[in-house]
């Protein structure tokens, strides 16, 4: 099993190229089922659970083709296609789960396992669920596995209006992609507004849906008969560029993300700022520079988690990394998962000064973390971490990196290229 060694202490310099998002890449490579045309998809990040996906669909029969030297993958979901997502090629990723809709909407029937992923917390599907069902479907979950298909004499799922319980990225994103197909028009309320939705709906757009809305609470769907091919660049990743910000912040130093998006991570961006880190949109990409650890300049800030364009759940372990040695004392009240402190404990093997209550985690900024061997325990708990093992003192070493691999496209490698001391160990 893979570990990463982290020799602590360096600033970091240079530029950094962000790769797309594992989030919009997933369930951008899910929509090509809905047509028997070939999707160029563009800037398709390297990463174990884009790979989970390609076998998914290779496993269904979907012709796949890596091109060009940056991401380029070609998908054809021709004819025949066996609509069905096995536990073996679900049990480790979450986003097979967006298979359930466009096969349904085309071929007017699916079989999906339950999904699994990282352990953060419960994550239900059922609001895929009712939204399906609330389109025509008849769906029945027996023996691990979301059996569903159009009523009899059907041959279209039907236009809805849909307010889901809770605010769902996956729910959002597998009902739009149904109701491209679907027979009349569909309303989503309570929809969620993450960019990479809105980087569905444009690959969507192209590909010949009727889609508005997308970016806010309200999406409104025509559905068509049929959809076409298209060649679509999959937007840069906030996550990584966010994740890369407070590495940087943290260690100090001055470093252009490439094809980062600021407007995308504005409250990450805003408490960066507060904490005295200079961070600059530029066109092509965004600038970070910082004092770094020790230099008594960074001030701890509170933050809350919520859905975009809140700040992102996604950035909680980092963004504490930075809190840890920071000035001050800091709250990180985690509203979206249930068991997403686990890094906690790593960290104050670092010698950090955590305590949580419930929901929240109160953070003592220290004068320095010290190298210890910590595990990871989640894809994001895994990048805070790295981020820790770049400030401390000494060696860091990160067992358990398939987790990073999962989110992360070659992290080692790009933090080399910025100056950090870090290796893959086999």
């Amino acid at each position: 099993m893979d570990k990463l060694l982290i020799r602590g202490g360096r600033q970091l310099h240079g530029e950094v190229r962000i790769s797309g998002a594992k989030n919009a890449a997933l369930p951008e490579m899910c929509a090509t089922l809905l047509t028997d045309e070939t999707v160029n998809l563009l800037n398709v990040p390297r990463l174990h659970d884009v790979a989970t996906m390609r076998r998914l669909l290779d496993n269904m029969g979907v012709r796949t083709e890596t091109h060009g030297e940056r991401g380029g993958l070609s998908l054809q979901a021709a004819a025949p296609i066996k609509p069905e997502a096995p536990y073996e090629l679900v049990k480790t990723m979450r986003a097979s789960v967006l298979a359930l809709g466009p096969l349904l909407a085309r071929f007017g029937e699916a079989t999906v396992s339950l999904p699994g992923g990282c352990a953060i917390g419960s994550r239900p599907v059922d609001q895929h669920i009712r939204g399906l069902q609330a389109m025509g479907a008849e769906i029945v979950v027996e023996h691990g596995y979301m059996i569903a298909r159009l009523p009899q004499g059907r041959t279209r799922l039907q236009g809805a209006r849909i307010t889901t319980d809770m605010v769902t990225v996956t729910g959002t994103e597998n009902l739009m992609m149904a109701a491209t197909l679907a027979e009349g028009e569909t309303i989503l309320e309570n929809a969620a507004q993450e960019p990479e939705i809105a980087d569905l709906a444009g690959m969507l757009i192209k590909m010949g849906a009727q889609i508005d809305g997308q970016g806010g609470s309200r999406i409104r769907i025509g559905g068509v008969e049929k959809l076409h091919g298209c060649t679509h660049q999959v937007v840069a990743d906030r996550i990584e560029a966010g994740t890369f910000l407070c590495a940087v912040a943290a260690t100090g130093g001055d470093v252009l993300l490439q094809h980062g998006r600021a407007d995308h991570l504005d409250a990450v961006i805003d408490k960066l700022r507060d904490a005295g880190v200079s961070v600059t949109a530029m066109e092509g990409g965004i600038r970070v520079q910082s004092p770094g650890a020790g230099s008594g300049r960074l001030k701890a800030q509170s933050f809350r988690t919520t859905e975009y364009p809140g700040f992102p759940t996604d950035m909680q372990a980092q963004f504490m990394v930075l809190n840890c040695i920071a000035q001050g004392p800091s709250l990180a009240t985690e509203t979206i998962f249930e068991n997403r402190f686990m890094h906690v404990n790593e960290l104050i093997r670092l010698g950090a000064n955590i305590q949580i209550d419930g929901k929240v985690s109160m953070v003592e900024g220290v004068e320095k973390l010290s190298g210890a061997t910590v595990m990871a325990t989640d894809l994001r708990a895994s990048a805070s971490l790295v981020i820790a093992g770049l400030v401390a003192d000494g060696e860091t070493q990160v067992d358990r990196i398939y987790h990073l691999d999962r989110g992360y496209d070659q992290m080692e490698t790009k933090l080399r290229g910025i100056g950090a001391d870090i290796e893959r160990v086999k």
